[in-house]
C-alpha cells in the first residue's frame, strides 16, 4: 500500500482556514481518496487538552519556551496517534496547521531561533514534511476585522504588530519553499474555495494521487 499524502492550510486567525478545509477535503474525496481532517494545536484527547492550555486565557502569564515547548508537545503526540499511522494505512490527511505555524508564530511573532524550532522540528517529527501546503494571505487589518466580534482567545489578543510579523514569516516561507500554494483570502469566500479547489486539482493532476 502506498503512503498517503499530508496537506496543510496555514494563514492567520481571520483567514478561513476551517471552513476552506471542507473545500480541500471534498476534491480529495471526489477522486477517491480516504481522507483524515485534524488540526493543531489538537487532534487527539491529549493534545487536545494542551490546546486548551496554549489557547486559554489566565492571570498568569505563559513564559515563550513553554508555549513553544507545548506546541510541540502537543504535536509529538498527534502525529504518533493519528497522521503517521493515517499515511502508513494510505490515507491523506489535511491538517487545519502544522510547524508552519510555529515558524510564524513563535518564530516570527514571539522572535524565536528557528534553529531551536529546527532543533525540535527534527526531534519530534522526524523526516515528516508535508507534502503541500495551502497558505490562505490577508492583510492584518481585514483578518483583525473578521474576528473583531467573537471572543478573543490568548493568541487572538495580540497587537497587530505581532501578526504582521506572523504574516510576513507565512510570506517568506510561501516564497522560498516549492510545496506552498498561495491563495488570496480577501475575495468572497466562494471565490477563494474555487481558488483552493483548484490548487488541489492541479495537485492531483500532477500525478501526486
Amino acid at each position: 500500500m502506498s503512503r498517503g499524502k499530508f496537506i496543510t492550510l496555514e494563514g492567520t486567525e481571520g483567514v478561513g482556514k476551517s471552513t476552506n478545509v471542507t473545500a480541500v477535503v471534498e476534491c480529495l474525496e471526489a477522486a477517491g481518496l480516504a481522507v483524515v481532517v485534524t488540526r493543531e494545536p489538537g487532534g487527539t484527547e491529549l493534545a487536545e487538552a494542551i490546546r486548551e492550555l496554549l489557547l486559554g486565557v489566565r492571570d498568569e502569564p505563559m513564559a515563550n519556551m513553554t508555549e513553544l515547548l507545548l506546541v510541540f508537545a502537543a504535536r509529538a503526540q498527534h502525529i504518533a496517534q493519528v497522521i503517521t499511522p493515517a499515511l502508513a494505512a494510505g490515507k491523506w490527511v489535511v491538517c487545519d496547521r502544522f510547524t508552519d505555524a510555529t515558524y510564524a508564530y513563535q518564530g516570527g511573532g514571539r522572535g524565536f531561533d528557528d534553529d531551536v524550532i529546527s532543533q525540535l522540528e527534527t526531534l519530534v517529527q522526524g523526516q515528516l514534511r508535508p507534502d503541500m501546503t495551502v497558505y490562505l494571505d490577508v492583510s492584518v487589518e481585514v483578518a483583525a476585522s473578521r474576528i473583531a466580534a467573537r471572543e478573543h482567545d490568548r493568541f487572538e489578543r495580540e497587537q497587530l504588530e505581532f501578526f504582521r510579523r506572523v504574516r510576513a514569516r507565512y510570506l517568506s516561507m510561501a516564497e522560498s519553499q516549492l510545496r506552498y500554494r498561495i491563495v488570496d483570502a480577501g475575495n468572497d469566500l466562494a471565490t477563494v474555495q474555487a481558488d483552493v479547489r483548484a490548487v488541489v486539482q492541479s495537485f492531483l493532476g500532477a500525478g501526486e494521487a
